[in-house]
């Protein structure tokens, strides 16, 4: 895994003020960072809110992406839920549409065909974000970009994304073919999210107390039984667990990154599906977000490692395979039986000792591997609903 640290300064976008909220030329803010905020304040779930929205999680995940235009029923649903009312909502609407325009115009009078060429295209789009022709279609594409991202201009895009691409704080390996706009994708799709996870106050003392109970979690063989109660746990001390399948181009693992002072996000692809992968990378994003502060690490296949990448990894490993008990794994007999046995003291999924022990050189790759754990995408997306 490799590093790639990204600026916190331009973090996600400022929550507006709780009434009419001020805008400017510059600056536009989604009616839903006025939804976040007002959930935070009145501490209600996703699945309030969700309830009573026509079109339930879908229309509030296309809320925080810009893909759903707030219109009567949808104001409504928010009025009832997070509080305001129906024309507060149409307003707030109206008012992000104007501003979202002069942005626009802003971006394309300095540098729109540059950026269009840098920043990747968002899967889909609402009825806000249309497709046209000729010059309306250069439009509707900056457009596009700047409600998926959350953004209000190139400037802030990298500040925030456009670190990927640079070679001093990516160094991709010739191995693999990777586009950063495929990872700035991911990560803004973990983000949001993220933004559906509802999470007490970081904390981290009480995250690394609990890494214990973290990796017992491990010898839970279904996502779906236990991706929820490892969601939970990491819920208690600040941390959203995100997972977003990465799309082609994009090779990243995992990801860590501080959404506010208060929240965490811990990113993970599911990337090769077997569990010791998994569970490593989930225990070395964590070891990120304690280790190293607030900064942001995307974590992909096919570099080489630094500094903080060896203590993520050294950090995941100790909590796998616990120092004291190393010397035992590398004496122990690499059959089923040991290996099982060995496992179940230390409260870990057997896959995760081999998995261990196949990188550590103690076995070869192609041993013992009926005891690590691999799920499909029909295991494991029923876990993600």
């Amino acid at each position: 895994m490799v590093d790639r640290q990204i600026s916190q300064a331009d973090g996600l976008a400022a929550a507006p003020m709780m009434n009419e909220p001020a805008f400017d030329r510059d600056w536009f803010s989604k009616p839903a960072d006025s939804m976040l905020a007002m959930m935070q304040r009145k501490r209600l779930a996703p699945a309030d809110v969700a309830r009573e929205l026509p079109g339930g999680l879908a229309t509030l995940r296309g809320l925080l992406t810009g893909d759903v235009a707030i219109d009567e029923a949808v104001a409504g649903g928010l009025a009832a839920s997070v509080g305001g009312t129906t024309t507060f909502w149409l307003r707030r609407q109206g008012l992000y549409e104007a501003c979202l325009g002069r942005v626009v115009d802003a971006v394309l009078a300095t540098d729109g065909d540059a950026w269009l060429a840098r920043v990747p295209v968002p899967a889909s789009a609402g009825p806000v974000i249309r497709e046209r022709t000729g010059d309306d279609s250069r439009r509707a594409a900056v457009e596009r970009r700047l409600v998926f991202f959350d953004v209000n201009g190139a400037e802030a895009w990298s500040r925030r994304y456009g670190a990927l691409r640079c070679e001093t704080q990516f160094r991709e390996s010739a191995a693999f073919e990777v586009n950063p706009g495929a990872t700035a994708m991911w990560l803004r799709q973990g983000e949001v999210e993220a933004a559906l996870v509802s999470t007490d106050a970081w904390d981290p003392d009480g995250l690394r107390a609990a890494i214990g109970e973290i990796v017992e979690l491990s010898r839970i063989g279904q996502p779906v039984r236990f991706l929820p109660r490892l969601r939970a746990l990491l819920a208690r001390f600040g941390v959203a667990l995100a997972i977003v399948r990465a799309p082609e181009g994009c090779r990243a693992s995992g990801a860590a990154r501080m959404l506010s002072p208060t929240k965490a996000m811990v990113l993970a692809s599911f990337r090769h599906r077997s569990d010791d992968h998994f569970w490593f990378t989930l225990l070395h994003e964590v070891g990120h977000l304690l280790l190293h502060g607030g900064r942001t690490f995307v974590d992909e296949e096919g570099a080489d490692e630094d500094g903080p990448e060896r203590e993520a990894n050294a950090f995941a490993a100790d909590h796998i395979i616990p120092p004291d008990r190393r010397q035992e794994l590398a004496s122990l007999r690499p059959d089923h039986e040991p290996v099982i046995r060995f496992s179940r003291e230390l409260r870990v999924a057997p896959g995760l000792t081999v998995g261990q022990m196949q990188h550590s050189g103690l076995i070869p790759h192609s041993r013992l591997n009926k005891l690590r754990r691999t799920w499909t995408w029909d295991e494991i997306n029923p876990a993600l609903a």
